[in-house]
């Protein structure tokens, strides 16, 4: 399934070991010692691959699978093909996830520093780090060990990046400290100042930013993401959270735990989103608003008010998804009865 030439496959992997990877159930023991040797679809896979089934669109296509083997929810085993072997999980998707990243894991680091790379002498690199060419590590900036930094990378005076980072290609850090495990796309902008001033007839003047960006650990920011420092609180993003491509964060704003941000969401200055907030893409939210925990907010929807844990919120301006739905449905009625 993988291009070879950008990917290195591992494996195979016996059956029994996939389950106990993909924390899942193997409802068949004896065909424990099956080897797989690969990932694949359920219309384009073969004997000695593996599957899935999350999304009940696609049940007629597992129904007529022949890959060798599929995770699937205890609700659709009922319906595999006969020659099937099956990895039961209550979150399939999950399951495979994790089994793609056992055949696909990510490329160790190689450790070695680039001869065009610029270094400062008070810069501290931790054991076994990779600096592409062209990269720039400022002066008194920190990285962790195993972390690999890219081409063309900047990474500012003063900076911190934990162990085992990756920072892409072109991408600048600047007044920000950064934790372990952190994944930053290429072309992303971290700690560039906030937008911040004093408007005025006289002419608009400009406020010092003079906060960090402080990310957590196992944080994802995608590529030609900006997230701007703080005014005089940080910016914070929070343990987890996973940012898509093209997506802006404003000065002040937390960011909790596990929030996910899809492509060319723009979060205000300020805002407060709390754990495990999803917004799917193009949402806007206005500064100096909180997003309850939990909270879901539909594509292109424009949130102007603070919003209560565990909603879904649709719309412009956003409301609960209910009554956005009403409200369409409603409108629907009235065109056609104008027609």
């Amino acid at each position: 399934m993988a291009d070879p030439r950008f990917f290195q496959r591992h494996g195979p992997f016996t059956l029994g070991d996939l389950a106990k990877i993909g924390e899942a159930v193997l409802q068949s023991p004896e065909s424990g010692s099956k080897e797989i040797r690969d990932i694949g679809t359920l219309t384009d896979s073969g004997e000695d691959q593996i599957s899935f089934l999350d999304n009940r669109k696609y049940v007629s296509a597992f129904s007529q699978t022949e890959a060798g083997a599929c995770v699937v929810a205890p609700r659709d085993v009922e319906k595999a093909p006969a020659d099937c072997r099956l990895l039961v999980s209550d979150a399939p998707y999950r399951s495979f996830a994790l089994i793609v990243q056992a055949f696909y894991p990510l490329p160790a680091t190689v450790p070695g520093i680039h001869p065009s790379a610029v270094i400062a002498d008070s810069a501290k690199l931790g054991d076994g780090i990779c600096v592409d060419a062209g990269a720039v590590i400022g002066e008194g900036a920190s990285v962790g060990a195993r972390t690999h930094i890219g081409a063309n990378a900047v990474l500012g005076t003063g900076i911190t990046i934990g162990a085992d980072g990756r920072v892409g290609a072109n991408s600048t850090l600047e007044c920000c400290d950064v934790g372990e495990r952190v994944q930053i796309h290429p072309g992303a902008r971290i700690g560039t100042r906030g937008f911040g001033f004093a408007m005025d007839p006289r002419g608009h003047v400009e406020l010092p930013q003079l906060g960090r960006v402080v990310i957590g650990n196992d944080v994802e920011i995608g590529a030609n993401s900006t997230i701007d420092r703080g005014m005089g609180p940080d910016t914070v993003i929070g343990d987890g959270t996973k940012i898509d491509n093209l997506v802006q964060i404003g000065h002040n704003v937390r960011l909790g735990k596990h929030c996910v941000l899809a492509g060319q969401t723009g979060i205000a200055g300020s805002a407060v989103l709390e754990d495990f907030v999803i917004c799917a893409a193009k949402v806007g939210v206005a500064g100096h608003l909180t997003i309850g925990a939990g909270t879901r907010i539909a594509a292109m929807s424009g949130v102007t008010k603070s919003v209560p844990a565990g909603s879904t919120f649709a719309g412009v301006p956003a409301g609960e998804h209910r009554n956005w739905l009403r409200k369409n449905a409603l409108l629907n009625r009235m065109v056609k009865e104008q027609e």
